[in-house]
């Protein structure tokens, strides 16, 4: 009897001990609200002074994108943005602007930026890189949310929020591109160039010990559908904004940014 009663602490300890472990606590949501240290920064306001008469003040979030934020600064401070149009608005979604050509299809002299996807909710008034269907080929051009488009998240890489002057993004002329577009007069950045960002580069994978015989990796089904396109720039492409049938949606374009589907049938 005795030993019956000894065996069962020891059975209880080895059925905890068998216990799965406990999963990680939750990732912390990204705020809307920059955190205080990068508020108190000025070099993080992004002012768009615009031809429409409106001034756009952008609160940048190297927190959540700090490469891309520093070539925001970097070309703002370079006099890169001054002068250049909105070349693509569409209402209800977004006004895309940065394109030194002024067709989608232009960008810097940079090198295009690795992809810093985040959990910034592509709400109205965020500001998010154009790409190109490729995910590390976010340069210069960047769109400013009209509406909450959530379909974006994790598919372009979202780096600060208007906090001020949000009626004249409203007031950005529309069009793709708009007949007399609105234009950047001036940009800039509330204090001096902060030094670049860090890059932490990846570590090496390791090499698989037996290596199957080699394959094509599978297609990787693209954010919007693509076209035949030049061997030229690529085309700069912006988020899709409401869900579709895609078999409702027309043939995009193979330059400029944001595509808007068409809306589905009722």
């Amino acid at each position: 009897m005795s030993k019956t009663l000894f065996a069962l602490p020891f059975l209880a300890f080895t059925l905890i001990a068998a216990k799965d472990p406990p999963p990680p606590p939750p990732k912390p949501l990204v705020s809307l609200t920059a955190p205080v240290e990068v508020a108190a920064d000025p070099a993080n306001k992004w002012t768009l002074e615009l031809s429409n008469g409106g001034k756009v003040v952008i609160q940048l979030r190297p927190d959540v994108a700090p490469q891309h934020v520093y070539r925001i600064q970097l070309l703002t401070t370079q006099g890169f943005y001054n002068g250049l149009a909105f070349h693509r608005v569409i209402p209800g979604f977004m006004a895309q602007g940065g394109d030194l050509k002024g067709s989608g299809e232009g960008g810097s002299t940079l090198p295009d930026l690795q992809a810093e996807f985040n959990d910034l909710p592509h709400m109205r008034g965020v500001a998010s890189m154009a790409r190109a269907e490729q995910p590390n080929s976010a340069n210069s051009q960047f769109f400013i949310m009209l509406a909450p488009t959530f379909k974006l998240d994790h598919h372009y890489t979202a780096f600060g929020r208007v906090i001020e002057g949000m009626n004249s993004v409203d007031g950005i002329a529309v069009g793709e591109p708009p007949e007399r577009p609105t234009r950047i007069v001036r940009a800039s950045i509330g204090g001096p160039l902060p030094a670049p960002p860090v890059v932490v580069a990846a570590a090496p994978a390791p090499a698989p010990e037996a290596a199957p015989p080699a394959t094509p990796p599978a297609a990787v089904p693209a954010a919007t559908p693509a076209t035949d396109t030049p061997a030229a720039p690529p085309a700069v492409e912006a988020p899709v904004p409401a869900t579709a049938d895609p078999a409702a949606t027309p043939p995009q374009p193979a330059v400029d940014g944001p595509v808007q589907e068409a809306p589905t049938p009722q």
